[in-house]
């Protein structure tokens, strides 16, 4: 296949972000031939999730055999259940096994890019005021990075240490401390039983209950290491792991109306709670009240028995403002704090933040005025009309809530097929259409009548899943289906165009 010349850009592909995506995306680049990318990332190291979120308590939600790439399986996890530790030093591993170091540039933040119509190349703006073209921008900038601050009278005021999840300060010794954490999410299900045995007291804000599950979680002794070593054993595991993420949140959330996974997953959580908590005040206050999967459920074993503790108290009053000693709340209970910490989450779904930078297409299309106004879609979530040689890895309808290793092997298929067909017919410019484009939005808006989000109980549950518009655009199948797509889609649903 001939090679395009560069002398009408820097790089033939840019990345964006040093994350899994990141790395995902230039592992198989180099093995499909393109030599020339370069990834950047506003960090200063590899990781993504991993790299920001260090907070105590942090691990993978899914089980270590998933949560990694199909071709660089690691067989020394430390237990069912990666620490965070182990998933930023497997994201090292992966950059040295495939060498992709020379090719990263850190603390380089992405702040625009626009898409050159004449030279079909996009110019990337960072915030040093440098630029970058490239013929080809893919945009790995993943999902859980930039925090979201809670939108209460009185955050910025508050006279002790505040924090968020995911820039936790090891500096500040919690021992002895009052603490307030607000949210109840994800990362606050992991940082709660690790803080509580610490501090003088902590003062949990809940604004919405989620929905914990028993975790199948344990060490992983030598001996079944040495068996995940052996022919056929790392298939076998990650065979099981992966149908046990499938059935607990993909097939329970997209094909609710069919399977029975929901109830079955509803009765296991009840059960759970009514072991762990003592107090049935706490556990009724606990108890969600929307149907299991509205929003990302969680996975612990001592989440909810940290409420045993007398040193713990649960405040379900929302807050109504903060203030320089502490927090009170809408009936007027002050709650005295010497930290605050914001497990409030990160900006998804969000203007600026899908991706993180403005991204100006032909005519001057702006992608955010345009998901504005057309609602938020992108043809088998990795391309938009309008937006030739962009590519995003965590785009709307990509995701359907299985590993993200599955979502970027898929994505990246996907991307590669698409650079390839281009370099085969020595083009310059390679868009979706818009007839594909509309087609796949309608197939996924067709497909959701079948979806747990849409239950009526879901609209207590604040799952950020939903967007401004009311839609949730995860990917209603399965992952199989996902992978397959990924590898046959239609490739005249792609425009070509040569410059000349």
């Amino acid at each position: 296949m001939p090679r395009p010349s560069r002398d009408s850009y820097d790089h033939e592909i840019i990345v964006v972000g040093a994350g899994f995506s990141g790395i995902g995306a230039a592992i198989k680049l180099r093995e499909a031939g393109f030599d020339d990318f370069l990834i950047v990332d506003d960090a200063d190291g590899v990781g993504g999730t991993w790299h920001w979120n260090t907070y105590p308590g942090v691990a993978v939600d899914i089980p270590s055999f998933s949560y990694q790439f199909s071709f660089a399986q690691r067989d020394d996890w430390s237990r069912v259940y990666a620490p965070g530790r182990e998933l930023k030093a497997y994201a090292e591993w992966c950059v040295e096994k495939y060498r992709l170091r020379p090719h990263i540039r850190f603390q380089t933040t992405v702040t625009a890019a626009e898409f050159d119509e004449r030279a079909h190349v996009w110019i990337v703006h960072t915030a040093d005021g440098s630029r970058l073209r490239a013929r080809f921008v893919i945009s790995g900038t993943g999902a859980l990075t930039r925090p979201k601050l809670p939108d209460i009278p009185g955050v910025a005021d508050f006279g002790g240490a505040t924090m968020h999840t995911a820039r936790w300060n090891h500096h500040l010794d919690l021992r002895g401390k009052r603490v307030a954490i607000i949210g109840t999410g994800a990362s606050a299900v992991q940082i709660i039983p690790e803080i509580a045995p610490k501090v003088a007291h902590l003062t949990v804000f809940q604004r919405t209950p989620i929905w914990c599950l028993p975790r199948p979680d344990a060490p992983l002794p030598a001996p079944v290491r040495m068996a995940l070593r052996l022919p056929g054993g790392k298939s076998l595991t990650r065979l099981a792991s992966q149908t046990y993420v499938e059935l607990t949140f993909p097939l329970s959330a997209h094909y609710h109306d069919t399977l029975p996974t929901t109830a079955v997953g509803e009765r296991l959580g009840h059960a759970h709670l009514r072991r762990q908590v003592h107090d049935p005040v706490v556990r009724d206050e606990l108890t969600p009240r929307y149907p299991l999967g509205c929003k990302r459920p969680s996975f612990s074993n001592d989440y909810l028995a940290t409420y045993n503790r007398a040193n713990v108290t649960l405040e379900t009053d929302p807050i109504a403002e903060i203030t320089r000693s502490g927090l009170r709340t809408a009936t007027g209970t002050d709650h005295r704090a010497d930290v605050l910490i914001l497990a409030t989450g990160f900006k998804l779904m969000e203007a600026g933040e899908m991706p993180t930078y403005r991204l100006t297409g032909v005519g001057g299309r702006d992608l955010e005025q345009w998901w504005n106004e057309n609602r938020l879609q992108a043809y088998e979530g990795v391309s938009i009309p309008g937006f030739p040689n962009f590519f995003s890895i965590i785009g709307p309808y990509g995701y359907n809530g299985s590993s993200y290793f599955a979502l970027i092997e898929n994505q990246v298929r996907h991307i590669v097929r698409c650079l390839r067909h281009a370099r085969a017919n020595d083009a310059t410019a390679i868009e979706v259409t818009a007839e594909a484009n509309d087609r796949f939005f309608r197939e996924m808006l067709a497909r959701r009548g079948g979806q747990v989000f849409w239950e009526p109980g879901c609209a207590t549950a604040n799952s950020y899943y939903f967007d401004k518009h009311g839609d949730v655009p995860l990917r209603p199948s399965t992952t199989l289906e996902a992978a397959w797509r990924s590898g046959h889609f239609d490739l005249n649903d792609y425009r070509l165009a040569r410059l000349g």
